[in-house]
């Protein structure tokens, strides 16, 4: 009984609706906002593709040249996007680069030191708790950072970090990490 009386106040809805004055048979159901600002905008459901489209020439597109240096000197050279830290290119590039609590600052496993004093003087200031999970890192240096807080952008371009001997993580010695 309930159900009968709900599906009939909802059809009651729809024929109030289709009886307001602005609303005819052949007009469209979806409400029409007129703005002088903007062009004429039609309630429809949320799509990305506009802005895609409206970031063609963002900093998605642009790369910076990145340089990783092993714990037996062999160097890789990378391009890396920019907004991406050094933590995820090296994971996408398969550079052993560990990263154990995934970039949360739970560790220092992606502890890299970087060899410019230029580029080190152009990053973001280390937080404080990036600090103390760099206290933890094993050959800690005055340019030491966490490869999840350098993010990639063109004033690091040509950056060089150099990934440590070891790492300080509590997992089995001799585990070689897997990026996620």
């Amino acid at each position: 009984m309930f159900i009968s009386k709900f599906s009939r106040l909802g059809a009651h809805a729809i024929k109030s609706m289709v009886k307001a004055p602005y609303f005819t048979p052949r007009t469209s159901y979806l409400p029409v906002v007129h703005n002088h600002y903007l062009r004429t905008l039609r309630h429809e459901p949320f799509c990305t593709g506009a802005e895609k489209n409206a970031d063609e020439g963002s900093e998605e597109k642009k790369k910076i040249s990145v340089t990783f240096v092993d714990k037996d000197g062999e160097e890789k050279h990378i391009k890396v996007p920019v907004g991406t830290s050094m933590l995820e290119a090296a994971h996408e590039n398969d550079i052993e680069l560990e990263g154990a609590c995934e970039g949360s600052l739970a560790c220092s496993t992606c502890h890299v030191i970087v060899m410019d004093v230029n580029h080190y003087n152009r990053l973001e200031d280390p937080t404080d708790e990036e600090n103390d999970m760099l206290d933890l890192a094993f050959g800690l240096t005055e340019t030491s950072r966490l490869g999840c807080q350098i993010i990639a952008k063109p004033e690091i371009d040509g950056i060089r970090l150099v990934l440590p001997a070891a790492t300080r993580n509590f997992a089995v010695d001799g585990y070689k990490p897997k990026p996620h």
